[in-house]
Order: structure tokens, then C-alpha cells, then sequence
């Protein structure tokens, strides 16, 4: 039986590609989800995708798949990790486990970025490791 995974993309992370290219890369996020969709090792994983750039609809998605329909979510929460403690809230709620994502080294960066208002209700975080960054938070679910 294959394992469902949902990557839950945050603010901006629509530009992908585009965006800060020196910070994020010049390949957009769908390109980048097909080619790891087609990897063997991936083979046995459904992976759905959802980005949205609104808080509310973002929890809204935590709380429509956080309860056994999906086994694992990849959040990159981008901007709201820093903020929201509503996110925050949406994942200790839900019972699917969470595991955040950061395409940049979040360390490396401005300090208001070190906080994140998300890790501790996470199963664990990945960051620093670019798009594949995502590859590894997917593969976690794996083993």
C-alpha cells in the first residue's frame, strides 16, 4: 500500500524559481516535485501538493488532512514560521506528523528568522539543504 505525503507550502514559495535565486535556486517547485516523483526510491509514495499564501487557508489544510488522511505532511511554512503561533496550534492539534522544512539555513540568516514558533510541535526539522531539503523530509517518513 502506498504511503500519502502532503507538502504544505507557505508564503511566496509560489515564486520559486524566480524569487531570490541566489537564496532559493532557479528551479520552480512543480519541476522540482515531478523529477522526485519519478525517483524509484519514491515509488511507493503518493505526494500531494498544496501552497497557499494565507495563514488561515494553510491551517485550514492542516486541520482537513491532519487527522489519518495523509501519513505525513512536509511544511515549509516560510514567513509564518516565525509568526504564527496559529500554525503552531493547527499542528499540536493534528495527529499526522509534521515535519518542517526550510530551503535556506534559517541560522544564516536574519535573527528573526532563528525563532521558529513551529519546531517544537514538529516531529523534527530539515533545513539548509535547498530543494532537497524536501527530498530528505520525505524520505524521513520512509524508514
Amino acid at each position: 500500500m502506498k504511503k500519502k505525503i502532503t507538502i504544505i507550502n507557505g508564503p511566496n514559495l509560489n515564486l520559486l524559481g524566480i524569487r531570490e535565486i541566489d537564496l532559493y535556486g532557479s528551479e520552480n517547485f512543480f519541476d522540482f516535485l515531478e523529477k522526485i516523483k519519478k525517483k524509484k526510491y519514491f515509488s511507493n509514495i503518493e505526494i500531494d501538493y498544496y501552497q497557499n499564501n494565507c495563514e488561515g487557508k494553510i491551517i485550514n489544510k492542516l486541520h482537513n488532512i491532519g487527522f489519518k488522511k495523509s501519513n505525513g505532511i512536509i511544511l515549509n511554512a516560510g514567513a509564518y514560521t516565525h509568526t504564527s503561533i496559529g500554525i503552531s496550534d493547527a499542528i499540536k492539534t493534528i495527529i499526522t506528523p509534521v515535519i518542517e522544512i526550510h530551503i535556506s539555513n534559517i541560522y544564516a540568516r536574519e535573527n528573526f528568522r532563528k525563532k521558529s514558533f513551529i519546531s517544537h510541535v514538529c516531529k523534527g526539522t530539515i533545513f539548509g539543504f535547498g530543494l532537497k531539503s524536501y527530498e530528505l523530509g520525505i524520505l524521513s517518513f520512509c524508514l
